[in-house]
């Protein structure tokens, strides 16, 4: 399959990770893949337009695709993003937690308490010791931004921050990092501003080209997503 975009450290692929499979070539997965709980984008006003209709998630309406990318990784080093509220991945060894930027979460509140914590399951062949730090992740993000604004996040509902994503990638093992999952890049960026060759797949076209335009102009907005 000839790569959506390409350059001296990143090869982005368009398709299902399912069929396009050069992200098995890759020595650490670093994914956020659909969650499987029918995710669509709450709303604060009624609709104003008949067509209107809530932005959601491709292959989200269960962990199907999550855990077939799982299965083909098999018991390789994985970092993989998700929903607390559903249970963890077969094989899950330990469970981070990624606190959001400050505003997250708003949106379905409840109880007084905002949504604005998710999972990060580590798999694999992690090494057990004593000490480390935290095992809450968080951002210097300010805000968790707007999915139509570009310079928010990239027109991606569910866009991590690029300083979270290197934190993670750091503490990996060397190699290439894999994202099955691509969504609007930002694993892809870090990877990159690690020193890291990386290997996505995106299966939506309209986000492939926000992966392509932001690793092609340096990704201008950096950590900002």
């Amino acid at each position: 399959m000839k790569p959506y975009y390409a350059d001296e450290s990143v090869t982005l692929y368009h398709g299902d990770c399912r069929e396009a499979t050069a992200w098995l070539t890759a020595d650490v997965l670093v994914t956020d893949p659909p969650y499987g709980r029918a995710w669509k984008q709450g709303r604060l006003k009624p609709l104003r337009n008949a067509d209107d209709s809530h932005i959601g998630i491709a292959n989200d309406l269960d962990t199907t695709a999550r855990d077939d990318a799982l299965a083909a990784w098999a018991e390789r080093h994985a970092l993989v993003f998700g929903d607390l509220m559903l249970a963890p991945p077969q094989g899950t060894r330990q469970v981070l937690i990624y606190r959001k930027p400050p505003n997250a979460g708003t949106r379905g509140a409840m109880g007084g308490w905002r949504r604005d914590v998710e999972a990060v399951y580590l798999l694999g062949p992690w090494s057990s010791g004593l000490g480390g730090e935290t095992s809450i992740v968080s951002t210097g993000a300010r805000s968790q931004g707007n999915p139509s604004s570009p310079q928010g996040r990239y027109q991606h509902p569910h866009a991590k921050p690029v300083d979270a994503l290197e934190r993670l990638i750091a503490h990996c093992p060397p190699g290439v990092i894999a994202d099955p999952f691509a969504g609007s890049g930002s694993t892809l960026v870090a990877a990159r501003a690690q020193g890291r060759r990386a290997i996505g797949v995106e299966l939506e076209e309209a986000y492939c080209e926000v992966i392509a335009s932001r690793l092609a102009q340096g990704d201008l907005f950096g950590g900002v997503a």
